[in-house]
C-alpha cells in the first residue's frame, strides 16, 4: 500500500523534535513554516554561499508541460542539470534536501543510473538500478566498528543490538544517517516504525569523531567514488535492513524492553540470508 503523508497543516510539530526529522533543522523554515516553499525558494538554499553551492542541479517544477517533453527524470538531471520536482509535495521537497545536503552521493547515484539506462534502456531495470533506487528511498548509511555489534545485526538478534546494546548507540560504536528521502517523509507520521536498508561502512583506524547529523566529507567523497564507478550498489542484496524505530530515542515507546518483542518491524532474519562485509572508508563519524 502506497505510504500517503499526512497534509502540511496536520504534521504533528512533535515528529521535529525526534530522530531522524530532529536531525535535519537547518532546514526548519521549509519543513515547519505554514506555507510550501516553492521552487525558487529551493533553489535559492541550495545556492547560499558554502561548499554544495555548484553541485546541486537546479530545481524546476514538474509541470504537464514538463513531462510532455518525454525526458528520462535521471537524464534530465545528467544532460541539463534539472531536477523535476512537485511542487506541494513532501516527498519530493524531502529529496531537494538530501540532494542540498549530499550533492555528491546523489550526483554519483544519478551518474550509475544514466549509465545502467544506457545498458538496459529506459524501459527496464537492472539489478543496479533497483538497488540504487532502494537505496535513495530507503538508504541508511551505518557505522559499526564493533564485530559482536554486527554478529547481533546479521542474526537480527534486535533486542540484543538495541536492548542489551543500548549504550552502543549512545557511545559512538554503532550509529546512522538516513540518506533515503522516503525515510524521511514516513518520519512525518507520528508513530510510524520506520525501516532503513543500510550501507554498513567501518574506519580504518579505530579513532572517529563524533558528529550530530551528518558524515564527514571524506566519508562523503568515498561513497560517492565507490557508488560511482559500481563497487557498491550493484544489487539490492547489499543493503541491509534496519528498524531504525528500535535505536534509542527515535520512537516514542522504545524506552520499555517490551517494544522489541512485540513490533512488528523487528522481523526475524530470513533463512540463507547473508549479508556482505561492511565496507571500510576513512573518515567516518560516530553518531
Amino acid at each position: 500500500m502506497r505510504f500517503v503523508p499526512p497534509p502540511r497543516n496536520a504534521v504533528d510539530p512533535q515528529v521535529f523534535d525526534r530522530p531522524p526529522l530532529s536531525l535535519w533543522s537547518e532546514f526548519d523554515s521549509l519543513l515547519k513554516g505554514r506555507h510550501w516553499p516553492d521552487i525558487d525558494l529551493l533553489n535559492a538554499v541550495a545556492r547560499r554561499p558554502g561548499d554544495n553551492e555548484a553541485l546541486v542541479p537546479r530545481f524546476v517544477a514538474q509541470t504537464p508541460s514538463l513531462l510532455s517533453e518525454g525526458i528520462h527524470y535521471e537524464q534530465r538531471i545528467a544532460d541539463r542539470g534539472e531536477i523535476a520536482t512537485r511542487e506541494g509535495n513532501w516527498h519530493d521537497l524531502l529529496n531537494a534536501l538530501i540532494w542540498q545536503r549530499y550533492p555528491l552521493l546523489k550526483a554519483a547515484m544519478n551518474a550509475r543510473q544514466v549509465a545502467e539506462i544506457a545498458i538496459a534502456g529506459p524501459k527496464l531495470r537492472t539489478r543496479a538500478q533497483c538497488a540504487l533506487t532502494l537505496f535513495d528511498e530507503a538508504g541508511v548509511v551505518a557505522w559499526c566498528h564493533d564485530p559482536a555489534l554486527l554478529a547481533l545485526w546479521d542474526a537480527h538478534d534486535w533486542h540484543g543490538l538495541f536492548w542489551r546494546e543500548r549504550e552502543a548507540w549512545r557511545d559512538g560504536r554503532i550509529g546512522v544517517v538516513v540518506f533515503g528521502h522516503a525515510v524521511l517523509e514516513h518520519a512525518l507520521k507520528a508513530g510510524q516504525l520506520l525501516v532503513g536498508k543500510a550501507l554498513v561502512v567501518v574506519p580504518q583506524s579505530g579513532e572517529m569523531e563524533k558528529l550530530e547529523n551528518g558524515l564527514r566529507s571524506a566519508t562523503i567523497e568515498a561513497l560517492a567514488a565507490a557508488i560511482r564507478h559500481g563497487a557498491l550498489l550493484n544489487d539490492p542484496q547489499e543493503l541491509r535492513p534496519l528498524p531504525l524505530s528500535g535505536i534509542p530515542g527515535w520512537h516514542a515507546h522504545n524506552s520499555s524492553e517490551e517494544f522489541y518483542f512485540r513490533a512488528p518491524c523487528f522481523c526475524p532474519v530470513r533463512a540463507g540470508r547473508r549479508y556482505p562485509p561492511p565496507h571500510s572508508v576513512t573518515g567516518l563519524p560516530t553518531g
